[in-house]
């Protein structure tokens, strides 16, 4: 890892910081990771749900806008292309499955919005950048899984739409811890900042 960072040093390890209009977004905590017996279940995922509980707190406390994802597909699964080929345990996410809810340690309020996509990215073929826009928002705190799919995706798109992206690390997981470091130092170096919950928070608790 020291010859890791030393071969970025000075070019992939800058930092953005946070903006003055935060959002929450939380991608895909839902029941299909958190379940036993589920082929998507990871324990990983159940301890980032459980970090993630606190930083939903101070937020709805706030009054700090908070999104959430979660996939759902047609019953043809025409509406998920190429993806629902590549991984097809992606098939149980349908309307009607309970494996497709929101896990209820974060459940949604009135005031939240969800927004249902098909893909990685939480914006591919969504409103959330326009949704983002029209709230003034500029810094996306980004929480969910896995983090070598939907947040790493989600993280790329984010800066390209000109957010700030902040992945507290405690609140997103993978299957392994490998792919989950491995993207989470791409993330740092590229496209947002991966930092502690706590700092996170802390910035939270002075808007």
């Amino acid at each position: 890892m020291t010859d890791l960072q030393n071969n970025y040093k000075g070019v992939f390890d800058g930092r953005i910081g946070f903006g003055k209009h935060p959002a929450l977004l939380i991608v895909d905590f839902i029941n299909a990771y958190i379940t036993e017996g589920s082929l998507l279940y990871s324990p990983d995922v159940v301890t980032a749900v459980d970090e993630t509980i606190p930083l939903l707190e101070i937020a709805r406390a706030k009054k700090i806008p908070v999104l959430y994802t979660k996939v759902l597909y047609n019953k043809n699964f025409l509406d998920g292309g190429i993806f629902v080929q590549k991984v097809p345990v992606l098939k149980t996410l349908i309307e009607g499955e309970p494996l497709a809810e929101i896990v209820v340690q974060l459940s949604p309020v009135e005031s939240d919005i969800i927004i249902v996509k098909q893909y990685a990215s939480a914006f591919f073929g969504t409103p959330l950048a326009p949704t983002l826009t029209s709230l003034g928002v500029d810094t996306l705190i980004l929480t969910g899984c896995s983090t070598s799919g939907c947040i790493r995706a989600s993280a790329v798109d984010g800066m390209q739409y000109g957010f700030r992206v902040i992945v507290p690390r405690e609140c997103v997981a993978d299957r392994h811890p490998g792919p989950n470091e491995a993207n989470l130092f791409d993330i740092n170096s590229k496209y947002g900042d991966v930092m502690a919950k706590s700092e996170v928070m802390e910035y939270l608790r002075k808007i």
